[in-house]
């Protein structure tokens, strides 16, 4: 969510948008606002403790929405429309809308309801359900990144299918690009000359690592796993993950990484020769789309927007079961096929391309001129702030 909305406003920017981004402060020491550039800037609102729980952070919404009316008022800044994101800050935008009078966008980037159906160990609360509801019932359009998403809204939250516009996540595809695989692979420090399998995301049950360790358990063909996310706050899941690679016995070829800044997983994927993203859902699927842009193929869960980004057979594989016996199978072929995953990691990055920041921001403009213009009663083109 961090990245889309840091690409997206640089993109409205070259576009002479005027672009103010409100999130809650979690540092004493920050500045109120910090310019991104001459037309963009992130404004940090109090509201509760900065250190306050993400569970609890719905108590701080009403707070939250204060705080970005004082900030306006002071500031004297008028907006022509309200992008949300997330379901508090749909809440919050929900507010904002009858104070401004101004057109209200929500983008949910997960669901509660679709995790909940994908994973049924980790329960997502009702009163998010409820919250989502709401909002996608009250905003002017939802936008969301795949059909799969468009289809949960509909069947699950009751929103017409007019009412929402698919409009796929993007890739920086000049960041994202294919490197000199034994130089990326020298730069992040991995020797050896086995196969590298990367999976880079959070450290959360809903994401299938546990799937694709107990799959690599299985291949006959040397490797070595590397698992790049979570931080200090994930130490017990990752550390469960750590024994059961110990249980399995591929403890010496499974490589924990800590997440790593957005700019250096370039060469963290253009060193992998296969990423796998064995989630039970995802919205959208960004690690694969990333993974493609570099040049790798990607073998991933056949749900949510995965199912629109890795394109079976041609890009990668898609795995219907969440059982480690297809990707190991999947797997298998990939790492002592070299022509192969040369071949699937060239169609990969063809593919990736259709995902380009100006592409992505072109439609989103496209839902703020139409419903800019319909609160106005004219037609708009640019320059909406």
């Amino acid at each position: 969510m961090n990245v889309y909305i840091r690409e997206l406003s640089r993109e409205m920017a070259k576009r002479a948008h005027t672009m103010d981004i409100f999130t809650r402060r979690v540092e004493a020491d920050t500045p109120e606002v910090v310019n991104i550039d001459e037309r963009t800037r992130v404004v940090q609102i109090t509201a509760g403790p900065l250190n306050a729980d993400k569970a609890a952070l719905r108590e701080y919404t009403g707070e939250f929405h204060d705080g970005v009316l004082a900030f306006q008022r002071r500031d004297g800044r008028e907006y022509d429309l309200i992008h949300s994101h997330y379901w508090l800050s749909g809440l919050v935008g929900r507010g904002l809308k009858a104070e401004w009078t101004a057109p209200h966008t929500a983008m949910f980037h997960t669901l509660a309801e679709a995790k909940n159906r994908h994973h049924l160990s980790e329960r997502e609360p009702e009163y998010r359900i409820d919250g989502e509801r709401l909002v996608a019932h009250s905003v002017d359009r939802v936008i969301c990144a795949s059909e799969g998403e468009r289809n949960m809204l509909a069947d699950v939250y009751g929103v017409p299918t007019h009412h929402v516009s698919v409009v796929p996540c993007g890739v920086d595809v000049d960041h994202f690009r294919p490197q000199d695989r034994q130089a990326a692979r020298k730069t992040v420090g991995i020797d050896g000359n086995d196969p590298i399998i990367l999976f880079v995301g959070r450290i959360e049950r809903l994401k299938g690592i546990d799937i694709l360790i107990r799959a690599a358990a299985q291949l006959e063909a040397g490797f070595q796993l590397v698992i790049i996310g979570g931080d200090r706050k994930d130490a017990s899941r990752k550390q469960e993950l750590v024994d059961l690679s110990r249980e399995l016995g591929i403890s010496e070829r499974v490589h924990f990484l800590d997440a790593v800044p957005h700019d250096q997983l370039p060469l963290h994927y253009s060193a992998a020769d296969v990423c796998v993203v064995p989630s039970y859902y995802e919205s959208f699927g960004l690690v694969a789309v990333e993974a493609m842009a570099c040049g790798v193929p990607v073998i991933a869960s056949r749900v949510g927007g995965l199912k629109d980004t890795v394109q079976d057979g041609r890009t990668g594989y898609l795995v219907p079961w969440h059982c480690p016996e297809p990707f190991a199978e999947r797997l298998e072929l990939l790492l002592t096929n070299e022509s192969l995953r040369r071949s699937l990691g060239r169609e990969a990055r063809l593919t990736a391309e259709r995902y380009r920041w100006s592409e992505v921001a072109a439609s989103v403009e496209g839902v703020y001129h139409e419903l800019v213009s319909a609160y106005r009663g004219e037609t708009v083109g640019a320059h909406v702030a």
